[in-house]
């Protein structure tokens, strides 16, 4: 029936009579992986096409594990792939087969893959991937999972291809007329468009789209303005700002990991600034981002960068009234919506959505993050958020104001609104309203975190507390202590090496920050093991649990609670029903809360000016 059905409605191209001949290579990314070009892709309509593949819709689970595979997380690299028995009958037709690939989440919900497949055996329905994957294999919870594809018998419906490489043919079912269609192949795998030590360029009205690697990229230089443009269909990042790193250490890895900068790729810069937080990525100042479209992106939408976070020297560098969704075509954990690093700068007035990803991810400090529509993300991921920073204390003085996060997570998945993770510290959370938060373990969530401000925020309808504060180093990270904290600690050399926290201009900036690495226990105990200093105060809640405040850990979980107003009726909202969650002046909050100031809800979001002529 399926190749009754191909014979029907599959027109073929050949691509070598069109001189296309480079038709790239599928090769494995994901978590802790370079971001690689992808291969030729199709668009029709200003909408990329799918690879064959299957299910058409949804994920096959995976079945028993015999083998996880070796773990590189874990320091085995011996490059072995696991073994499973698979769970849908379909794979017996793949049999064979050479080039079939499966992308998921092999172990965690957070860590995506892409193997290829080296085996499948029917009669024991198993099959071999050719690679591990970080984590290794497991099966049994509802995010281990995959979709397998490039697969020419999977060629079934409206808007797959399929490409046989030795032929040069490329096999295409049409989503509607052909004729009334543009149908176009990505090719070129360098940055359609590259300022690398230009200033003062303005980039408007372009629309740039339809490559194999990023769209725009930006290197060095001052006051360059990306406006109006519309950039869409490329296989990894929309607008790119700063180097990336080419890895020289030969396997997947995680704490082994050694690269160095590179620049027009992006190759792994998530290991690079892992390992070396306060990396100056030499991405200018004083640029700005306003006012474009960018959607359909293979990995993230869009990477601001600059400044120095070593000196605490601001990029000014910014993105503004700019709509960004659909971009995790390809990469998915760590490449958000607009990824953001360095020191000083500044997200305000975006719209992003339609990820089960992340919406911001953040590295660095005393950026702003203001007037931002986010919605519809983390669907289908776990341990993920709208809003991301973590695991380096060093990295203070982020502002979240004003935004408007709603209809947000999934509550089969462990959602947090705003994810201070693993010790972070000094971010601080006003004026925001959250709506339709589907994130059980809170709007804000920390695991150890220091002098993290929610306040004067409006949350409506909460599945779970307004703020989970976890002393995360006492109740499950057993053994997280001294790997943290200790000589050889991750910890220790982000707060003494990367930077210094007992130096000028971290001393200066933040005295707060100086007694962290204190030993309470010699080799055991230290004082960032603790939340300490955190606050929740002022914030007008409806709905959700009666008790906004949850802590983990006794008395090493701390956070200040204080003139937060609870209720279940609509406390004065414009159009509580339509969504307006602007508070009317006669409003029972503004008497019940001291000091409450008004959230400018109207504000939020894109707005028009001369380059965005509709929302």
């Amino acid at each position: 029936d399926v190749y009754k059905r191909q014979a029907q409605n599959v027109l073929q191209v050949n691509l070598r009579e069109l001189e296309i001949n480079d038709f790239g290579q599928i090769k494995q990314y994901g978590h802790a992986m370079a971001v690689v070009p992808a291969p030729l892709e199709v668009f029709v309509n200003n909408e990329p096409m799918p690879l064959a593949r299957y299910p058409n819709e949804g994920y096959i689970k995976i079945g028993k594990v015999l083998d996880p595979g070796s773990v590189p997380r874990n320091g085995d690299y011996s490059e072995r792939g696991g073994i499973f028995e698979y769970t849908d009958p379909r794979h017996a037709k793949w049999e064979g087969q050479e080039d079939v690939w499966l992308q998921g989440t092999f172990m965690y919900g957070f860590a995506d893959d892409n193997i290829l497949v080296e085996s499948i055996d029917v009669k024991r329905k198993q099959l071999k991937l050719a690679k591990p994957s970080l984590y290794g294999v497991a099966s049994g919870r509802d995010f281990q999972h995959y979709v397998a594809y490039n697969i020419l018998d999977e060629l079934d419906s409206p808007g797959e291809w399929y490409v046989d490489k030795k032929a040069g043919m490329l096999y295409f079912w049409p989503p509607n007329d052909i004729k009334e269609s543009a149908v176009m192949v990505s090719i070129l795998e360098d940055p359609i468009i590259s300022l690398e030590g230009a200033s003062y360029v303005t980039i408007r009205d372009l629309t740039v789209e339809v490559a194999r690697g990023m769209g725009i990229y930006i290197e060095r230089g001052a006051n360059n303005l990306i406006a109006g443009c519309t950039v869409r269909n490329v296989g990894t990042s929309g607008i790119f700002m700063g180097q990336g790193a080419k890895q020289t250490f030969p396997h997947v890895t995680h704490d082994d990991y050694e690269g160095v900068p590179v620049s027009r790729r992006i190759g792994n810069l998530q290991g690079h600034i892992y390992k070396y937080t306060h990396w100056d990525r030499k991405a200018g100042v004083n640029h700005g981002i306003t006012s474009c479209d960018v959607y359909n992106t293979g990995s993230g939408g869009i990477y601001l960068s600059g400044g120095s976070k070593r000196k605490l020297i601001p990029g000014n560098n910014y993105v503004e009234n700019s709509k960004v969704h659909n971009y995790n075509r390809r990469n998915k954990f760590l490449w958000s919506g607009i990824n953001i690093d360095g020191c000083g700068n500044r997200i305000s007035h975006c719209e992003i959505f339609n990820s089960e990803w992340q919406a911001i991810y953040v590295h660095g400090n005393e950026h702003l993050f203001e007037y931002n529509n986010i919605h519809h993300v983390t669907l289908n991921s776990d341990d993920t958020s709208p809003w991301y920073i973590g695991r380096d204390p060093s990295d203070r003085g982020n502002i979240i104001r004003y935004n408007y996060f709603h209809h947000i997570g999934n509550p089969n998945r462990m959602n947090m609104g705003i994810y201070c993770d693993d010790s972070s510290t000094d971010v601080l959370v006003f004026g925001n309203v959250f709506y339709k938060m589907n994130t059980k373990h809170g709007v804000l969530f920390t695991n150890s975190g220091w002098d993290l401000r929610m306040k004067n925020n409006i949350v409506v309808e909460p599945i779970s507390h307004t703020a989970v504060i976890s002393a995360h180093y006492y109740t499950w990270y057993s053994g997280g202590g001294p790997s943290m904290f200790g000589e050889n600690g991750l910890l220790k050399r982000r707060l003494l090496e990367n930077v210094n926290i007992y130096e000028s201009p971290y001393s200066d900036r933040y005295p707060e920050l100086v007694s962290y690495l204190n030993p309470i226990i010699e080799g055991k105990e230290w004082e960032g093991m603790r939340s300490r200093r955190n606050e929740l105060s002022g914030n007008l809640i409806v709905g959700g649990p009666e008790n906004p405040l949850h802590l983990v850990g006794g008395e090493h979980a701390q956070c200040y609670e204080l003139n937060n107003y609870r209720t279940v009726n609509d406390p004065g909202f414009v159009d509580y029903e339509n969504e307006n969650f602007t508070l009317m002046s006669n409003s029972e909050v503004f008497k019940k809360i001291p000091g409450f100031k008004a959230v400018p809800f109207d504000k939020m979001g894109l707005y028009l000016d001369q380059y965005r002529k509709s929302l």
